[in-house]
């Protein structure tokens, strides 16, 4: 009876601890490290208290609970599903409140597909999939299709390599701002192409990635500089939306980037009344709005908006918490 009694309280214990093991699972991957979402830096972290992952940005800090994904790994705000993190590999999807974030990156990592192109002759690659689709310099016929593999991976690019009719095809990726050499237009990588001892050079990447993610607040209005205390943001959302504060009034609007430029349209605003000065600079500042051409990153990292008759709105990157405003 005694065996009978040892034996049974020890298949209970072994059958305890492997439900248990069992329950605990694979531990989820470490989706720690720093992402750059468009403009937006994110920093991320494993919490002190057990599996919750910390999010820092703009000044704040989001605490998210793992949840069950297809793939990935996928955590969410307690209270809120539209406030969320997911992540596989080197890219990630960060959404706050329902509003989703340019495609999350590690350094050094590159969207997909990836689009480069250059002038004189033109040159057109798409990166997709361990796989180039390429349009030859000094050719117009149909794109061919070369296996590539990655070669360099390390936080200031990607470097691709493959075989075209017998010679070596190489792709060089930098994370630096490059302007097309014909149209003006500003891109967040430069691109080397070497094929058959002839160096290509040009720009890729996703030009909305320059503007989205960052919150930009005017410090000069056509020269004029702004009234103290004052102030005006421009924000580029998701699906060409942008909005902003402009003086006194909230406003919004749509946007479009172009070879040839951006154009703002369809602007509207709140009608709160405020004093007289703040209402003429917030309606010079959205009379600018609607009349600008081109936007462009410049040398201090501001972003400056063109008209078509040469006045400038500029802004800088606002460092506070939205919080605080």
């Amino acid at each position: 009876m005694y065996l009978q009694r040892f034996l049974m309280t020890s298949v209970v214990a072994v059958s305890g601890l492997f439900i248990s093991a069992c329950a605990t699972g694979p531990s989820a991957p470490d989706v720690s490290g720093r992402y750059q979402c468009g403009q937006l830096d994110v920093t991320v972290a494993k919490a002190d208290d057990g599996d919750m992952l910390g999010i820092d940005y703009r000044g704040e800090r989001l605490l998210l609970k793992p949840k069950v994904s297809a793939s990935g790994a996928l955590y969410v705000a307690r209270d809120d599903d539209g406030t969320s993190f997911w992540s596989k590999g080197e890219r990630a999807t960060f959404t706050v409140k329902g509003e989703v974030y340019p495609e999350c990156l590690q350094a050094g990592a590159l969207e997909m597909p990836f689009q480069a192109a250059g002038n004189e002759p033109f040159w057109h690659v798409q990166v997709d999939d361990g796989e180039l689709l390429f349009h030859r310099p000094f050719e117009s016929g149909e794109p061919e299709i070369v296996a590539i593999d990655t070669v360099v991976a390390n936080r200031h690019g990607r470097e691709f390599r493959g075989e075209l009719d017998g010679q070596q095809l190489t792709l060089k990726v930098a994370r630096q701002l490059c302007e097309d050499s014909m149209s003006g237009s500003q891109f967040p990588a430069q691109v080397r192409l070497e094929m058959n001892g002839e160096v290509f050079k040009g720009c890729g990447g996703d030009p909305y990635r320059l503007f989205r993610g960052a919150e930009w607040v005017v410090e000069d209005l056509a020269g004029a500089g702004i009234i103290d205390s004052s102030r005006m943001t421009i924000e580029f959302l998701g699906e060409n939306r942008m909005a902003g504060l402009a003086s006194c009034n909230r406003y919004g609007g749509q946007y479009e980037i172009k070879g040839e430029g951006v154009s703002f349209g369809g602007i509207f605003s709140t009608r709160m009344a405020c004093a007289p000065a703040l209402m003429a600079q917030e309606h010079r500042f959205l009379e600018l709005m609607a009349k600008v051409t081109s936007a462009a990153i410049g040398r201090r990292g501001e972003l400056v908006l063109t008209t078509s008759s040469g006045e400038t709105i500029t802004a800088f990157q606002s460092t506070e918490s939205k919080a605080t405003q």
